[in-house]
């Protein structure tokens, strides 16, 4: 049921709210769980929030949320359709890299967010999401190269702030967007069936986990 979903979504944020697993909640304003639709197709996947996410508590809203704004318009898409949330849930002091024990404190949140919403597609943005499902790759070597896994597929792209730093990065960011559509067709195709590709290789990680659209942000 639709309600039992947007309950038990808004159950963790308030569960990640209250959380002090790991030194990240300290000198923080807002804990940020995810936004987005509650049946999304896609799950974008981050790294931590930063200024303007921990002001405002909402995923991806400063410069990286603007360009994240423009990839989904590339393809029709907008963030009222999609679901976005990171790999952990405070500010990272300095807007540092996550720590491993703050990943793993954040993990069974969102281990839960994906069961619940179940996307066809989890796109991971920059090098900390994307070891969850590609351990040993190379961001630079294995964007836009999806794996499929368990009727579902997992994306790897640039983190949206590298291409904003590195200009040159932005046309194999826009074109792997580009591909998003047909990675996302692929995917229904193989839960249409019952059957699919199990993978291009190894699993490499992937979780040990048709209503109308509803929006839920997760604040």
């Amino acid at each position: 049921m639709p309600q039992d979903r947007a309950a038990a979504l808004a159950e963790i944020a308030e569960e990640i709210k209250q959380c002090t697993k790991c030194a990240l909640y300290k000198g923080t304003t807002n804990a940020v769980p995810g936004a987005g639709n509650i049946h999304a197709e896609i799950m974008f996947i981050g790294e931590g929030p930063g200024f303007h996410e921990d002001k405002q508590g909402l995923p991806f809203v400063g410069r990286s949320g603007d360009y994240l704004n423009y990839l989904l318009k590339l393809i029709g898409l907008d963030r009222e359709q999609v679901f976005i949330t990171n790999v952990v849930k405070h500010r990272p002091p300095e807007n540092r890299d996550p720590l491993p024990d703050e990943i793993i404190a954040c993990k069974p949140y969102l281990d839960k967010q994906i069961e619940l919403i179940d996307p066809l597609v989890i796109a991971t943005l920059g090098r900390f999401s994307m070891a969850r499902y590609f351990p040993n790759g190379k961001i630079s070597q294995i964007h836009g190269q999806p794996l499929y896994d368990d009727n579902r597929a997992y994306y790897p792209f640039f983190h949206p702030a590298a291409a904003l730093r590195n200009p040159g990065l932005r046309s194999d960011m826009e074109a792997d967007f580009k591909r998003l559509l047909e990675v996302i067709e692929k995917v229904r195709e193989m839960r249409a069936g019952g059957s699919g590709p199990s993978g291009n290789g190894d699993s490499g990680g992937g979780p040990a986990n048709d209503t109308p659209p509803e929006q839920l942000r997760l604040l």
